[in-house]
């Protein structure tokens, strides 16, 4: 910590700070003692200050024990230094502006770079409704959402979430039949398998308590598709709503 001296500085500079007076106190008490003054006055004007020698003797003595005893006291330990948070990384002005496009101002970048561990560049963007005390779910709750992948230095839209789950093949499997006002949105990044994302429907302003939907890059596919209810298998999209719920791949 600046300004803060370690352990063998801080005892260097207590007995610094003892010796000092110490030396400056049994100094004059030592001159006083060798050259009293009564040995060159008249003895009947010395015989007081010889009273008064002993005393202020006396009054050096009884400093010592508080000045030695402040040798036991442990200087204040520093305060701990507060935790840094790492800097959040700087979106790229590029990637801010197509959110802005694809989802409008009030977009917000979450997840930016490669993604879907395919060597493209792809962000994860969202319109994210703020806590209020009439939105106390946990989680992100967001409206709408979408992945963006630059193809040839262009960003194209290539998974949504709007009222329903959709990527450019269609409605993704076990997408609600019916419309989604809001969901919970939950991401991480597999160090092998890329973004996993999890959409819970939300009704309302109260949870559910419906099973998430996973959505993953398909390698196989080249685009993001849901996952069956082991989170192990991918689900064909469908065309219309009217089977959307258990097609695999």
């Amino acid at each position: 910590m600046v300004g803060t001296a370690s352990g063998p500085e801080r005892t260097s500079g207590i007995n610094f700070l003892m010796e000092k007076p110490s030396h400056n106190e049994c100094s004059c008490a030592n001159e006083a003692a060798l050259s009293p003054s009564f040995l060159s006055e008249d003895w009947r004007a010395g015989a007081p200050r010889a009273r008064r020698i002993p005393l202020k003797l006396s009054l050096v003595l009884m400093s010592l024990p508080i000045l030695l005893g402040g040798c036991g006291v442990d200087a204040p330990k520093p305060a701990p230094q507060a935790e840094t948070k790492p800097a959040e990384p700087v979106i790229p002005e590029e990637i801010q502006a197509a959110a802005k496009a694809l989802l409008g101002s009030e977009s917000q970048v979450l997840a930016f770079g490669d993604l879907a561990k395919n060597g493209k560049q792809q962000f994860l963007a969202a319109n994210v409704v703020p806590k209020t005390p009439t939105n106390n779910l946990p989680g992100t709750i967001v409206t709408r959402a979408v992945l963006a992948e630059n193809d040839d230095g262009k960003w194209a839209e290539i998974l949504r979430c709007d009222e329903h789950l959709k990527n450019p093949k269609g409605y993704l499997g076990l997408t609600p039949l019916a419309p989604v006002t809001g969901w919970r949105l939950q991401f991480e990044q597999n160090a092998e398998k890329g973004l996993q994302l999890y959409f819970t429907p939300l009704q309302g302003t109260t949870d559910s308590h419906v099973l998430p939907i996973g959505v993953r890059w398909n390698p196989a596919t080249k685009r993001y598709q849901s996952l069956d209810r082991t989170y192990e298998h991918f689900l064909l999209e469908s065309p219309g709503l009217s089977d959307v719920r258990s097609r695999l791949r």
